[in-house]
């Protein structure tokens, strides 16, 4: 795990300081002042949940290895590119609901040469992927819903990309003139496999939620609708379809049985609505 990111981590337990164990000797473990000690897993990642069970269900090792092979195709690269505009020359970034590490590591790749990233997930197989996805990157296993274990006010930019928000979390880490970078579906995302395969919709009402969600602790400061088409091949619509809220629904068998029936390529919509927040003045 990269040492400068782990100096923004703090204990789910108690809320110390973390750090490694013995960083001259690459300790594979992380402890605080209390005696708090987390292992450092063989793929990279550390589990920082604060207790068993959760609001979220974690992705699985498949959903996230469909998401891996979707997102190298370079489908979302502007979407990718947009979260990067978005977090600029911040140093120290905060992904919640990191899932692959893609958005992560390209923020990192276009931001300052000196820049580290803390990416949690709930999924242990989105760990595992995150971990290796940057060699500034260290995943954790968190659920965001309990707490988020960062320190108090060290986070300059925050991302939430198509993931759960918690808002009075997110306010505490980011750091007073820390911004909070949302990535959000609209109605009209992906709708032409929606209509093609009976997939689950995005809720029209889904931007008020987040208003409402973020509403108190949150000022939004900058608005930006994404919108372009993209190709997608048969394989490619399998894994889009997979790697999302759908793949709870529809067995991959189905899936993969309604995806044969269509044309060999099937042009897309997508369809996302950037936000850049600031916290709200006290």
């Amino acid at each position: 795990m990269n040492d400068d990111a782990v100096a923004l981590l703090a204990c789910p337990h108690c809320g110390s300081d973390l750090e490694a164990d013995d960083p001259d000797s690459g300790s594979a473990a992380l402890l605080c002042d209390r005696g708090h000690t987390f292992d450092v897993a063989r793929q990279g990642y550390v589990s920082l949940l604060s207790g068993s069970g959760g609001k979220i269900v974690g992705d699985s090792t498949e959903m996230v290895a469909a998401r891996a092979e979707f997102l190298d195709r370079g489908h979302y690269d502007p979407l990718m590119d947009a979260v990067a505009d978005a977090v600029g020359d911040r140093r120290r970034v905060l992904d919640v609901g990191v899932g692959t590490g893609h958005y992560l590591a390209r923020v990192l790749d276009a931001g300052v040469p000196d820049a580290v990233g803390v990416g949690l997930d709930v999924s242990k197989a989105a760990a595992r992927r995150a971990a290796r996805s940057h060699p500034r990157a260290s995943a954790v296993v968190a659920d965001v819903w309990q707490s988020i274990p960062v320190r108090s006010g060290v986070i300059d930019a925050a991302l939430s990309v198509f993931s759960p928000r918690n808002a009075e979390e997110l306010a505490r880490v980011l750091a007073p003139a820390g911004v909070l970078v949302v990535l959000t579906p609209t109605e009209r995302h992906l709708v032409e496999l929606v209509d093609d395969l009976g997939l689950v919709r995005v809720d029209e009402n889904k931007t008020q939620r987040l208003g409402d969600t973020l509403g108190g602790r949150f000022e939004r400061v900058r608005r930006v609708p994404i919108t372009y088409s993209t190709t997608l091949t048969r394989d490619e619509i399998v894994d889009v379809v997979s790697m999302g809220p759908s793949a709870r629904h529809i067995p991959p068998a189905d899936l993969r049985a309604r995806v044969d029936e269509m044309p060999p390529a099937r042009e897309v919509t997508v369809s996302v609505t950037l936000g850049v927040y600031a916290r709200a003045a006290v």
